[in-house]
């Protein structure tokens, strides 16, 4: 595909890279995707040193391309799902859109696809991996000679060209036939080096090649490209939203069903656009954000929020929710944050609505094992091999800590806030306690009509999560009234539904053994200093947990304990600036 000069370079990869790769990638026979571009340069041409068109190439591998007529697919490309922004993006693009079908593959000892790259691997290799995309068609009754001569010479000489990872080669799909079959061959390769040495010279100037080429091949064509970007599940790329790595300007972009954003930084957005209202201070940030979501292995949707750093590589940190809250509970600390120190710009935050926040939680019970799984599916589906680091409150903290146990190969390091070890005794009565509250006020959201929390469980929710005394140095009663009724809003708001079977997770646990034998990275406790007996027993967790990564025996429990004073429940919503100067301190000092 080529883009016209009539179409910014940040609304192109921003359109392709956030909206129409992740649609396809959601759907379940679409397995992976890829976008190349060319470094085939034209030399002495009318259009000077720009690249032959068309200059990007997009791949993707299709488990059946019968899907490809189905609606599943064809739905896409409809009115209502495909979106304005689409429609006009790809008015200004040149686009030459193929189908084939797979023949016959070769690929060298140790291969590892390009989307199973980790992403040490892809900074080293990935994008030095290059594509030669070779297609031809061949003069009537010759394909069995071409077939012949590529399986028993040219396969076996191409193996042996230094830097050489594979070969795919593909036909003109029967779902759509063409006048002239077309053979395509995808020959992969580690870099630029590879298709263009001796070896690779010697294999082309072979008697029987001459004379395939010479007889069998009617028309030939070769494009030789790099690897750009590879596409994932759901959208993630924060460089074409930031007006200091991209040309041009993209705008704030939400999708027809409302489910996905992408929030460009301020500058690299009209001048004409004004900010968000202040009443909505999760749908702006100085840094570029997406929101989208993510899909579980059983069905279950997870909204998300990620923002930060434009590196695709930048180290992440994902924040966990406590039961009954939004994501939007981090926002003071997140701002906070990115402002207080230009360390901390190099970090991308990940936030997710906790499996039970919304209706749909699927069929199986949720327990911290479950909770665990998303955390590494949203790893898995944004193609972050390891997160710098899990932080979490409550159902959130005991989540952060238990993914740390179960999978510390994808864990930098955990704070796990205002949590237990283990569920206090009767918490299943508690948490029914709670449940019937709920279901007696029988409160209902305007929009919907599902059944909510509702205000009774609410306040006394929040009312037991925050500091009550007045007086408190730290900030005023007016800004702490205003959080309080922020967060149970908040509550009020959650599913009645979800609420049942999240707070399952709670009902009986124990994670002490475990925590005995950890061996991943020093992580922390955080607690709140007001937060009733969590203080002391949180402060005993720290010696709970074993010596951490094999090698450094000896040198104590692999955990800190830091205090956030005069705080609750929710020390990031009630001291902010607090928590960040703990949480800032203790990922520098790492």
């Amino acid at each position: 595909m080529q883009p016209g000069d009539n179409l910014s370079v940040a609304q192109f990869h921003d359109w392709y890279n956030n909206e129409h790769g992740p649609t396809r990638l959601r759907l379940p026979f679409i397995k992976n995707g890829f976008r190349f571009r060319t470094t085939d340069m034209m030399s002495g041409s009318p259009s000077a040193s720009r690249p032959v068109c068309p200059e990007w190439l997009a791949i993707y591998d299709v488990t059946d391309m019968a899907e490809m007529k189905r609606e599943p697919y064809l739905r896409l490309r409809r009115e209502g799902v495909k979106s304005q922004r689409e429609k006009e993006t790809m008015a200004k693009i040149t686009i030459d859109r193929r189908l084939y079908d797979f023949v016959e593959s070769r690929e060298k000892d140790g291969y590892v696809p390009l989307d199973a790259l980790t992403g040490a691997e892809m900074e080293l290799e990935g994008k030095q991996r290059v594509l030669v995309a070779i297609i031809q068609t061949l003069h009537p009754g010759k394909e069995e000679e071409f077939n012949r001569w590529y399986r028993e010479e040219h396969l076996p000489l191409l193996s042996k060209v230094p830097g050489w990872l594979r070969t795919r080669r593909f036909v003109s799909s029967a779902i759509e036939p063409t006048a002239n079959r077309e053979y395509l061959s995808l020959h992969e390769y580690v870099s630029l080096d590879g298709p263009s040495g001796p070896e690779f010279k010697s294999m082309n100037a072979t008697p029987w090649r001459e004379q395939v080429m010479a007889d069998l091949v009617k028309d030939r064509s070769r494009r030789v490209y790099e690897h750009y970007y590879t596409f994932g599940a759901a959208p993630r790329d924060l460089t074409s939203l930031s007006s200091e790595t991209h040309t041009g300007v993209t705008v704030p972009f939400t999708s027809p069903d409302g489910f996905t954003k992408t929030l460009p930084t301020p500058s690299s957005s009209p001048s004409s656009s004004p900010p968000p209202p202040p009443s909505l201070p999760s749908s702006w940030s100085p840094v570029p954000a997406i929101e989208s979501y993510i899909t579980t292995p059983d069905g279950v949707t997870l909204p998300y929020r990620l923002e930060g750093s434009t590196n695709p590589h930048a180290p992440l940190i994902l924040l966990s929710n406590s039961i009954l809250t939004h994501y939007e509970i981090w926002d003071d600390f997140i701002s906070t944050f990115f402002s207080s120190s230009p360390e901390n710009c190099q970090y991308r935050i990940l936030r997710y609505l906790t499996r039970g926040r919304l209706q749909n939680c699927g069929e199986q019970p949720i327990t911290l094992d479950v909770l665990a799984d998303d955390i590494v599916t949203i790893l898995d589906t944004l193609r972050v091999p390891k997160a710098a680091a899990l932080i979490g409150v409550s159902l959130g903290g005991v989540t952060v800590l238990n993914t740390a146990l179960k999978y510390p190969e994808r864990t930098g390091t955990f704070i796990a806030c205002d949590t237990n070890a283990k569920s206090p005794d009767g918490n299943r009565e508690v948490w029914a306690q709670r449940i019937a509250m709920a279901e007696s006020e029988g409160a209902v959201a305007a929009d919907t009509g599902e059944a909510i929390i509702g205000s009774q469980l609410a306040e006394v929710t929040v009312r037991r999560w925050f500091v009550q005394e007045e007086g408190n140095d730290h900030v005023s009663q007016l800004e702490r009234d205003r959080r309080m009724r922020r967060v149970s809003e908040m509550v009020r708001r959650n599913s009645l539904e979800g609420f049942k079977k999240g707070s399952e997770a709670l009902f009986q646990y124990d994670l002490r053994e475990e925590m005995g034998s950890y061996r991943g990275q020093k992580g922390a406790f955080l607690v709140g200093d007001r937060d009733g007996v969590l203080p002391k027993t949180m402060k005993e967790m720290v010696g709970m947990m074993g010596n951490g990564v094999i090698g450094k025996e000896g040198e104590g429990p692999a955990a800190e304990f830091l205090v956030v004073e005069a705080a609750g429940h929710l020390p990031m919503v009630e001291r902010p600036e607090r928590f960040e100067e703990l949480v800032s301190r203790f990922l520098r000092e790492r």
